[in-house]
């Protein structure tokens, strides 16, 4: 795979830039702008070697209609506050823009397409629509890895008619997975949580036959436990997967992985209800398992402090209520120390637990997080991303 580093020369080039500024929006206000931080490294060195920069991107599911709801307009000015720079966006149907309509102030050396998503040829990877898009520029680069497990003309066909370079996220995303699934420092332990096991079962038996420890956290705590026959009281937990579960039991067993579940639990009656801590065998049929207990967390401390390596994806409990937050904090608390000893790999994914990793202002003490969501986990899955293939 090339990397954009490998030019030498951008003076004056124009490059096709597909990022992921797929941000909240509610009433045209960016409600979160982590990945609009996260592309600043890209444009600026794209910048700084006097290239030319046109950006892709997309917001939201508009579903290949105009919808001003989504359009790419508070995106546009949040980076113009950011570079401190004036910014076009090209709000013209872009299957009618020629080359030369791109640049017309001399000056200017940065615009951004609108919304590529009110296309409905993009999703359809349309071979035509790639092409035309190809005509803006010399040069292609794709910076957006939470993109590249998709099938879509600006991500995969555009690269059958540029020279196609990925971005310093995506190759830093790359590398920072490499460490969790191929170039690996053992011991490894990974902490899965989240509410449906059977979605990350290609996850899970991808990484089992790498991973010294395997951690279920959350939701996914009370599969294991429901399949141990221990009583999860009215717990969140999906049926019918009794079969999964001893699927990962007997390849752990096999492979030497440890698996490890909560010894002890906080409940609550409901959501809102007063918190409890409980060990597993005085959970009843009226409690709610909300988030893991102090014994367990004292478990996960240790195996943290054991390893060499951390993949952590999905939180412990239902940290939206401070009263069964602890244990996702203190997920979060021991693995920043490890790395502040410098001492611990650590990739977190999962918007769930970048929320988590947020709120304790951690953001900066983990080595790598991914904001990439469906193509993190198809990764970690061992499966092909179609925009990283095209990049070979």
């Amino acid at each position: 795979m090339k990397i954009i580093q490998d030019l030498q020369n951008l003076d004056g080039k124009k490059v096709l830039l597909r990022l992921d500024l797929n941000v909240p929006l509610k009433e045209h206000i960016i409600k979160d702008e982590t990945r609009i931080n996260k592309i600043l490294p890209i444009v600026n060195f794209l910048l700084n070697k006097k290239a030319k920069v046109i950006i892709i991107s997309h917001v939201g599911r508009p579903n290949g209609k105009v919808n001003p709801e989504l359009s790419m307009k508070p995106i546009c000015k949040s980076l113009e506050t950011k570079l401190n720079k004036k910014i076009n966006l090209l709000t013209e149907d872009i299957r009618k823009v020629k080359d030369n309509d791109l640049f017309k102030n001399l000056d200017q050396n940065i615009l951004i397409l609108e919304n590529i998503r009110f296309y409905s040829e993009e999703e359809n990877n349309d071979l035509d629509f790639a092409k035309h898009l190809a005509s803006f520029g010399d040069i292609y680069i794709n910076d957006a890895f939470s993109c590249s497990h998709r099938d879509h003309a600006s991500v995969v066909n555009i690269t059958k008619f540029l020279p196609s370079y990925a971005g310093l996220q995506l190759n830093s995303e790359i590398k920072a997975l490499q460490k969790v699934t191929t170039d690996i420092k053992k011991p490894i332990t990974c902490i899965i949580g989240g509410s449906k096991i059977s979605t990350k079962i290609g996850i899970i038996e991808n990484l089992i036959p790498k991973f010294d420890n395997i951690i279920f956290v959350g939701a996914m705590a009370n599969n294991i436990l429901n399949f141990k026959k221990i009583s999860i009281g009215k717990s969140m937990y999906e049926k019918n997967c009794d079969a999964i579960i001893a699927k990962i039991f007997e390849l752990s067993n096999r492979k030497l992985c440890s698996i490890t579940y909560p010894e002890d639990v906080v409940i609550g009656k409901e959501l809102g209800g007063k918190p409890i801590i409980k060990d597993l065998v005085d959970v009843s049929d009226t409690d709610m398992i909300l988030d893991i207990g102090p014994k367990t967390i004292k478990k996960i401390d240790s195996l943290i402090n054991s390893s060499k390596t951390i993949l952590w994806n999905g939180p412990a409990g239902y940290f939206e209520n401070p009263d069964f937050a602890n244990g996702s904090y203190e997920i979060a608390k021991s693995i920043v120390r490890k790395f502040k000893s410098n001492s611990i790999y650590s990739v977190a994914g999962g918007g769930d637990t970048i929320a988590v990793i947020n709120k304790i202002n951690a953001i900066n003490d983990f080595n790598f997080v991914s904001t990439a969501g469906g193509a993190f986990l198809e990764y970690l899955e061992g499966k092909a991303l179609p925009g990283i293939s095209a990049l070979k």
